[in-house]
């Protein structure tokens, strides 16, 4: 067979690849609104909410509380991807990964910055403010921020179309908060915390999907990802949470609470659906590049919004709904590019 022929078969090969786990990450991201925002409403955070508010305000305590589920957020996660990686019997090369710290590691210890305390903290947050809703489709923004870092860190390639996309999203991204902003100034009463929020989660899945594109240069994405959700965990479990508790905070108490049936059966749920979601996430990069793998990805706020309404029949205001429907023309419009433009990613 030509040689021409089969390098132009298997780039469409790595390119069909890569959009499918693109997909596969905006359905499973989609379904972790679900554990996500019933996680509120149950024992023991519902009564850490309580006990907090009555001595520090409503405000405090939704950021305290945000951070103890983030942080058993995180440790579910890892927990899935350690399953997961013995499983594939990566134990290995994880172990060979860790101390390459210098040259690839301390990108997966830096994006679980980037990842957790900014952007899944930040989403928490927006849906204990604002709602669900308002949460999975505020962090639409995200490739946005993505694709400019990646292009200008190192030089991925953005095309005309893929730029397009971009200016949708951007466009989509001020529909929703305009929208929601202005419609709560009327009402004398903004959640500005809860807006604060859906820019943390925006700015921070952007900010360490550029980063772990860097470090996928040279690692096996399922054993990176795995050793970014344990730098997640030591800023949580060894860092944050031991400082809150010394701040007065009554972290450790609540935490020991948590092992509930019903609560550790929606923490697994979220742990399976958001580790999975960033094991097609991170695949995704190395095949069709970060702004694209996040501009599919991105189908996810279209997916939340759909199982919200199913579960909780939660329908979302016509700004969430005209700004997701903007964020998903944009996401179309990258997804319709053509494949011949992608053999090089970044320029080379």
């Amino acid at each position: 067979m030509d040689l021409k022929l089969l390098k132009t078969q298997e780039h469409k090969r790595r390119v069909k690849f890569g959009y499918m786990w693109a997909l596969f990450c905006a359905v499973l991201w989609g379904l972790w609104y679900i554990p996500g925002t019933v996680i509120w409403v149950l024992n023991p955070f519902d009564e850490m909410y309580g006990e907090i508010a009555a001595t520090s305000g409503d405000g405090i305590a939704l950021v305290i509380v945000a951070v103890l589920i983030t942080a058993f957020n995180a440790l579910t996660v890892m927990l899935a991807l350690l399953v997961w990686n013995g499983a594939l019997g990566k134990f290995g090369e994880m172990k060979r990964t860790l101390k390459e710290f210098h040259p690839c590691s301390k990108w997966f210890f830096l994006a679980s910055i980037f990842g957790g305390p900014m952007a899944i903290l930040g989403s928490f947050i927006a849906m204990g403010f604002v709602g669900g809703a308002f949460a999975a489709v505020a962090a639409l923004m995200y490739p946005v921020v993505g694709s400019i870092l990646a292009s200008k860190w190192y030089g991925e390639k953005i095309s005309k179309r893929a730029f397009l996309g971009i200016g949708f999203i951007i466009l989509g991204g001020f529909t929703i908060f305009g929208g929601g902003v202005l419609s709560e100034l009327g009402s004398g009463n903004v959640a500005w915390i809860g807006y604060l929020g859906g820019l943390m989660a925006a700015a921070g899945w952007g900010i360490e999907g550029a980063i772990a594109g860097k470090g996928l240069d040279i690692a096996e994405p399922d054993v990176g990802l795995t050793l970014r959700f344990v730098g997640e965990n030591i800023i949580w479990w060894i860092i944050a949470v031991p400082l809150l508790a010394i701040a007065g905070f009554p972290m450790f108490k609540y935490a020991l609470l948590a092992f509930e049936p019903m609560t550790l059966l929606v923490l697994i749920f979220a742990g399976i659906t958001f580790g999975f979601c960033y094991v097609t996430w991170y695949k995704s990069f190395p095949l069709i590049g970060v702004g694209r793998g996040q501009g599919i990805g991105n189908l996810y706020g279209l997916f939340a919004v759909i199982f919200i309404f199913l579960f909780f029949g939660d329908v979302p205001g016509w700004t969430i709904l005209l700004g997701g429907a903007l964020c998903l023309a944009g996401s179309t419009i990258m997804f319709s590019e053509d494949t011949g433009e992608m053999e090089s990613l970044r320029g080379d």
